[in-house]
């Protein structure tokens, strides 16, 4: 009798499993939905919002569950914002913009701070759409006109401290400073991002990163006074793939060594870019002075290159505050991969490898690498000093530094 009654109790504990299963995959965690509007927001463009900004925030850092804060369409008036994390559930926050988020046009409401919207210690908030736009046209005047009372300016949107964070279709236009900052993070992917700023606009960089690791940015345009992406200190495992750049100074890694104790930067991949009518393409650039910084395991593959002034340079004699430091860069280069980069240059010198006497750049590879003069009939030149590597395939023009890799033909 109790044999059989176990045989009839496991089936029913199977089912029993089944459905508690079923049900917990049938039922997803809520999601708690939280439009701006409720709190306040007004999208007349005119009307401070910058309050009930900061209430959607409070709401959706104390929920539970995960939960999207709704920006609808409209141009939404908002100074400062602080987006604290620190109290906040381990709940993923979303931030859906259909409209604009705008600056005041007093270039000194917002330049005040370092950052015109801040997100400090967070962990797993999304940013999908919309658009910033920091009104920096006056500030940017103010510079190029040799103000002598002009803020340094604020940059338009700052992550610093945080975990898993994704961009995905945000616009960022006319930024006072650097336009996408990531500092001191982890796990960042940016994808479809659009930046965009006049040519002559100072410091106005597209995405800037410093002391991150596991940074992905894909599938972007971006254009502006400055260098389209920018890696700094201390970041590590950096993919940066089909972006187009224009009008900037390209992508550069560095600056480095403005200090002696200062973090490297290395295991960085630049894939499948367009720079077009650029300052520069692939850039790294190191200070002239005493430091223990680094920049390694670089590779810059399958891009191409239309009227950049210095499509391919290494410049380890950087320097753009006056007096220059005028010594040899302690910063060591090493194993940077320069493979399938075509196109044109708009000045003579094509490659540009200017190493620091004291520490050589080693470990320079160069593979199907072909740039020619825009538009004038006769061969790009290479410059080349203190760099040491090898050179495989078509590479033109030639750079003497690098001796021919026969293991590799």
């Amino acid at each position: 009798m109790i044999y059989k009654t176990s045989c009839l109790l496991l089936p029913l504990a199977l089912i029993f499993l089944d459905f508690i299963i079923i049900s917990s995959i049938a039922k997803p965690t809520p999601t708690t939905f939280i439009n701006v509007l409720t709190y306040g927001a007004k999208p007349d463009g005119s009307t401070d919002s910058t309050k009930a900004f900061l209430a959607a925030w409070q709401v959706a850092c104390a929920s539970v569950n995960p939960t999207t804060i709704i920006v609808p369409k409209g141009r939404f008036l908002v100074g400062n914002l602080v987006f604290q994390g620190k109290k906040c559930t381990d709940a993923p926050i979303s931030i859906r913009i259909a409209g604009s988020m705008i600056a005041p046009e007093d270039y000194r409401v917002i330049s005040s701070s370092e950052q015109w919207i801040w997100f400090e210690s967070v962990t797993d908030v999304s940013i999908y759409g919309g658009i910033l736009d920091a009104q920096g046209s006056s500030l940017w005047n103010c510079k190029n006109n040799g103000g002598s009372n002009c803020p340094i300016g604020a940059k338009t949107l700052l992550f610093s401290g945080s975990n898993n964070i994704n961009i995905n279709g945000l616009t960022s236009i006319n930024s006072q400073k650097f336009h996408i900052v990531i500092n001191s993070c982890n796990n960042v992917n940016i994808d479809g991002v659009k930046v965009s700023a006049a040519a002559d606009s100072p410091n106005t960089d597209g995405i800037h990163i410093q002391s991150s690791h596991s940074v992905s940015i894909t599938n972007s345009r971006i254009g502006t006074g400055d260098d389209c992406i920018s890696i700094g200190p201390g970041s590590t495992h950096v993919s940066i793939q089909g972006i187009q750049c224009g009008p900037g100074h390209g992508i550069s890694i560095g600056s480095l060594g403005i200090a002696e104790e200062e973090q490297g930067v290395e295991d960085v991949t630049v894939s499948n870019v367009d720079f077009t009518g650029t300052s520069n393409g692939v850039r790294i650039k190191t200070w002239a002075k005493d430091s223990k910084s680094f920049a390694r395991n670089i590779v810059f593959q399958h891009i191409n290159m239309k009227m950049v002034k210095n499509p391919i340079i290494i410049d380890q004699h950087y320097c753009f505050v006056k007096p220059c430091p005028n010594q040899e860069s302690g910063v060591e280069v090493s194993n940077v991969r320069y493979e399938d980069i075509h196109g044109t240059s708009s000045t003579d010198v094509a490659v540009k490898l200017d190493c620091s006497k004291e520490k050589p750049c080693n470990g320079i590879v160069m593979d199907n690498v072909n740039l020619a003069l825009q538009l004038v009939n006769r061969p790009a030149q290479a410059s080349c000093n203190n760099a040491n590597g090898l050179a495989n395939d078509v590479v033109i023009p030639f750079t003497p530094c690098l001796k021919r890799d026969t293991l590799m033909t």
